[in-house]
């Protein structure tokens, strides 16, 4: 058993006019996350939390906001090659945690579907992937509704 942990880190600004996609679902709201592809702040985190336990580098490192081949592109086939970079290396996802930061609109009701679009991307069983979510009780630009933020951290197995 080769056992490895990785732990990801994403925040998008939030802006009028943009769509708001969390975890490859998209929520209902007057805003959405800014980004150079549809900015999906939990999908990224989990690429980084599996890149780096698989000591691949980082999201930016794979897709570069520079390409413009990623612009607007759909943060599932982000996810989709991560893994595939990931079982290049003989690893594959034992589960995964992760904490979602917005102060509006309410993420919980839509966490059952997040978890099964993730499950069906990291080839997991849907109680294997751990979402949660939270404000920031009104403190600073997460507060405010001008930032997003997700933390990811995972268990992979060789």
């Amino acid at each position: 058993m080769n056992l490895r942990i990785g732990y990801g880190v994403d925040v998008h600004r939030l802006a009028i006019g943009y769509p708001l996609i969390i975890g490859g679902v998209k929520l209902e709201a007057d805003f959405g996350a800014v980004g150079h592809s549809d900015a999906d702040v939990l999908l990224h985190a989990i690429c980084d939390a599996l890149l780096g336990a698989a000591n691949l580098r980082d999201i930016g490192y794979h897709f570069s906001d520079k390409d413009p081949k990623y612009a607007g592109i759909d943060s599932k086939i982000l996810l989709k090659e991560v893994v595939r970079l990931i079982e290049e290396k003989s690893y594959h996802v034992v589960n995964i945690d992760c904490t979602v930061i917005l102060e509006k609109p309410k993420v919980n009701p839509h966490i059952p579907r997040m978890q099964k679009i993730i499950a069906e991307l990291l080839k997991i069983d849907e109680d294997a992937v751990s979402i949660k979510a939270t404000t920031h009780e009104k403190v600073d630009s997460f507060g405010a509704s001008e930032a997003i933020k997700a933390y990811a951290a995972c268990l992979l197995n060789r």
